[in-house]
């Protein structure tokens, strides 16, 4: 029987998923194990061999492929745990990393931060200006040699490198996107010297115009490929060793995958791998049941991350800010902030009540997992209210201390605040809940959507628990908990339906509409570069997709939208289309008549994105039946749960998720426990669980509002 394996290593937990293609989906999950997270890999991958009754052995050389989302590129990132790394420039250029095109001070920043000039800071640069160095050579914006490239130079300065013991090395040239005939010339220099040197070009990486941001991207890159590959290969290995005849994949920023042997190369695409999982998922399950816009939301322990589908497909964005630096690379456009279950709550000099962004982590922990942790969290608070049981997590594998959690919190939040204890852990709550609303309402709106024609989904290890309250006032017609076979590990179920999905890009400024045969010849060049690179992938296919797109601007503006290409032959008719649907994007999002076509519109970038079907059904199997609505062969009985600070604690009826039955209806209050997660169902929702083992939650008016 074959299998396909999702497997998402968060922050807090490794998450994991196996299908077999049939109907039977099973999952597991087990806590994250830095810095050795293969180890949490391969511990995951045993428990989905015990829940298929199988040997890991058999398990793993059945499997088709094994698609992986890792958190190890950001958090490499965030955090600075990067390669030491040099930077080869253009004489004369090297500097646009440190100017950083004058925005340095606000890129990333929210609006109230950048109102607050006096604390505008730019960030740490990404690698000192001893180790940026320049070569002599000038490639002009038509790709035109002007200067040949100084080789000789190029041998001083590589060696240079070198000798400082630098990790890898980012080139990126001037107008290297137009013509990267030098910048490849630069890396064999380079391999001359020191053969095993990681070498990234922004040709390859960010082939896009604008000097800081590609800069920047391909600098990033060459900071987190030689990490992701001696994370990468050695997984590979061991996997290989222990039987898997099939690839392993790497989740990309964009919801597709890439053999891991290649994933170092493009490093950067792995940013968002973990955070697109979830969207991904999303997008399989509203196929299956009929929905077209959808917001996910995904709590997990470290993060809060919100995403869009719209049409069936999820809203994609050309790039991404990390630490105050644009990376050019596309990805899905996922809204997050660090607000998960193990989320430290606090209270400022101001006394005022703070939840993340800071985390607990897996180590050591939330005050009640019993591992050292001392500082009270989001997950902390459940307990206290009762919404986790004390049995704990995991199946009871992972119990958890009440005595630590009420500690925690009267330390650190009820005697700094007045408050008891409980009053204290119902605040934490109901922070967690408006914290996230707040995000949602702000990514759909933002984006130019009515939260009233979205449908929202509720996963991650802490998002069933708290998806009636941050769904409340948003308007959304229904919120979808995902339960079944997959429950918290529906990112990982994400991964495990992905496909693999490649993008080529090239950047030639000019006015729009173009010609239609400068349409075709552009597209022509990228379609055949995306043949290549699929070809490299030595993956099967069962199909592939195009989707062509165009970034596209108003004249003198500094932003642009990727708008849509007909898939239609090209026609002098063409420009014409992309030039309407450009418009009408762009009024959705800044309001009806805010477009002005008459300032002219200038086309900047040219886009393909690609994506291979793997030929794997990972569907959510049908649930049987219930021969009624009542839920109560699943009881499993009552706990005093605190769901409303107003209310207190009530006596409240505590369902098993493994005993309900399509049909079945719940009337809150009310909880369902999951092994790895816990369902709440507030006064006033009602919870009716679907064909697929969804329990689908509504106020009892008829919708959120």
């Amino acid at each position: 029987m074959p299998y396909a394996l999702g497997i998402d290593v968060g922050g807090t937990f490794t998450d994991a998923v196996a299908s077999d293609g049939a109907g039977r989906i099973v999952s597991a999950k087990t806590p994250t194990t830095p810095p050795n997270r293969e180890a949490g890999v391969m511990r995951a991958i045993e428990d989905l061999a015990g829940e298929l009754g199988i040997g890991v052995g058999e398990l793993l050389a059945q499997t088709d492929y094994i698609a992986h989302g890792t958190t190890a590129s950001i958090n490499a990132l965030v955090q600075g745990q990067v390669a030491d790394v040099g930077l080869i420039a253009t004489k004369g250029h090297r500097d646009a990393i440190y100017i950083m095109n004058a925005e340095g001070r606000t890129l990333g920043r929210s609006a109230h931060e950048i109102q607050d000039t006096l604390r505008q800071r730019k960030p740490a640069p990404l690698l000192p200006k001893y180790r940026a160095l320049e070569v002599t050579e000038r490639i002009d914006h038509a790709g035109k040699v002007l200067v040949p490239l100084d080789e000789a130079e190029v041998r001083r300065v590589a060696r240079s490198l070198v000798d400082e013991g630098v990790e890898a090395i980012a080139v990126c040239l001037l107008w290297s996107f137009k013509n990267g005939g030098h910048e490849q010339r630069v890396r064999e220099l380079i391999h001359e010297i020191a053969p095993d040197m990681y070498v990234t070009l922004s040709s390859e990486v960010s082939p896009r115009i604008r000097e800081f941001a590609r800069t920047s991207t391909t600098i990033m890159n060459a900071q987190v490929g030689p990490r992701l590959r001696t994370y990468l290969l050695p997984l590979q290995k061991h996997l290989e060793a222990n039987g898997l005849n099939g690839p392993l994949l790497v989740m990309q920023s964009e919801g597709g995958t890439i053999t891991a042997d290649r994933a170092p190369e493009h490093a950067i695409t792995t940013v968002g791998s973990v955070l697109s999982g979830g969207v991904v998922g999303g997008m399989r399950l509203a196929g299956q049941l009929g929905h077209r816009n959808v917001i996910t939301t995904d709590v997990g322990g470290t993060t809060f991350l919100a995403g869009l589908i719209v049409d069936g497909e999820p809203v994609m964005a050309p790039g991404s800010i990390v630490n105050q630096f644009p990376i050019n690379a596309a990805t899905i456009r996922v809204h997050t902030i660090g607000s998960g279950g193990g989320a430290l709550a606090s209270v400022d000099d101001g006394g005022n009540l703070r939840l993340g962004p800071q985390s607990a982590e897996a180590v050591p922990g939330p005050a009640c997992y019993g591992n050292g942790g001392t500082r009270p969290t989001n997950t902390d608070a459940n307990l206290v209210l009762g919404i986790l049981s004390e049995r704990g997590l995991l199946g009871g594998r992972k119990p958890l201390r009440l005595d630590l959690a009420r500690e925690a919190i009267r330390v650190h939040v009820a005697e700094p605040l007045g408050l008891t204890v409980e009053e204290a852990a119902i605040a934490i709550h109901e922070v967690q809940n408006a914290q996230a609303g707040d995000l949602l309402r702000r990514a759909v709106v933002q984006a130019g959507y009515d939260p009233r024609d979205f449908v929202a989904y509720a996963f991650g290890g802490a998002g069933p628990a708290h998806c009636a309250g941050y769904c409340q006032d948003l308007g959304v017609r229904e919120v979808v908990v995902p339960l079944g076979p997959v429950a918290s590990a529906f990112s990982a179920y994400g991964l495990a339906a992905s496909d693999v999905a490649l993008s080529a890009e090239l950047s030639d400024p000019s006015s729009f509409p173009v010609d239609h045969t400068v349409l075709e010849s552009h597209f022509s060049r990228l379609e055949a570069d995306l043949q290549r690179a699929l070809d490299r992938q030595k993956v099967k296919f069962h199909d592939v997709t195009l989707h062509r797109e165009i970034d596209l601007r108003y004249s003198m503006q500094v932003t642009e939208l990727a708008t849509a290409v007909p898939d239609a032959k090209f026609t002098e008719r063409t420009g014409q289309e992309i030039l309407e649907r450009f418009e009408e994007q762009y009024e959705r999002i800044n309001g009806s008549g805010a477009g002005y076509r008459e300032a002219g519109v200038q086309a900047i970038t040219y886009r393909v994105r690609a994506k291979a079907g793997l030929g794997f059904p990972v569907a959510l199997p049908e649930i049987p039946a219930a021969d009624g609505p009542d839920p109560r062969e699943a009881l499993l009985g009552e706990r005093s749960v605190c769901l409303d600070s107003q209310l207190g604690y009530v006596m409240t009826p505590v369902y098993d998720y493994a005993r309900l039955r399509a049909g079945h209806e719940l009337v809150g209050p009310a909880i369902v426990d999951v092994p790895t997660t816990v369902v709440v169902v507030p006064a006033g929702v009602t919870g009716r669980v679907d064909h697929l083992g969804n329990l689908v939650l509504r106020y009892q008016g008829g919708h959120f509002a």
